[in-house]
């Protein structure tokens, strides 16, 4: 009498398509379809905060353009009617953040995220054992633009922001497939932001 044997449960097949994205992704991107100008193929670290590419990930730069948060002119912040006059305006190679304030400053790339990805941003560790803590929305698909950065100094003592060097990571996102609706489909308000960018309404 011959036994059955019971075949092995098949497992659902992994969705190839998604994901965090590496280097050789990012590099190609970046290369053939301008998702990051002005775009640097490797790591630099000699004698400055890491930017570039990394294995998952891309180390972006901040620009020398600064709002450094003020409360001189006894503004009160209002997301739904924000007034510049909370700022004081710096373009200088090195910004200092008064203790427990902030700044906002800009990326000094340019992205254009493809339909079918998401971009989340960390904090460098660098930064982050300093007290200071950056911050930035997620990078949805279709927007493009200069990200605007905040950050923020948690400590009692001012705190240094150095421009043109590395600040924040960047991991991208690969969706199963393409969204039915973009960021760009819904003409969302930063859309192509150059600049530092106070809120919106």
């Amino acid at each position: 009498m011959s036994s059955i044997i019971n075949p092995r449960p098949q497992m659902a097949p992994l969705i190839s398509s998604g994901g965090i994205m590496p280097d050789n992704w990012i590099r190609e991107q970046a290369i053939n379809n301008g998702m990051i100008e002005p775009f640097v193929e490797c790591q630099k670290r000699e004698g400055v905060i890491s930017y570039g590419v990394s294995s998952y990930g891309y180390d972006a730069r901040c620009a020398d353009e600064f709002k450094i948060f003020t409360n001189v002119n006894s503004a009160v912040v209002d997301p739904k009617n924000f007034s510049d006059h909370s700022f004081v305006d710096r373009q200088t190679d090195v910004c200092i953040i008064p203790p427990n304030s902030f700044v906002l400053a800009r990326t000094v790339e340019y992205f254009r995220i493809p339909r079918d990805v998401l971009v989340i941003c960390l904090g460098k560790s660098t930064y982050a054992r300093c007290g200071i803590i950056v911050n930035v929305t997620p990078l949805e698909p279709e927007w493009e633009g200069h990200v605007t950065l905040e950050f923020s100094n948690t400590t009692p003592l001012p705190a240094k922001i150095y421009a043109n060097e590395g600040v924040c990571q960047f991991l991208f996102l690969k969706g199963a497939g393409e969204c039915d609706v973009s960021y760009k489909d819904r003409k969302g308000k930063y859309m192509g932001q150059s600049g530092v960018t106070l809120p919106r309404l």
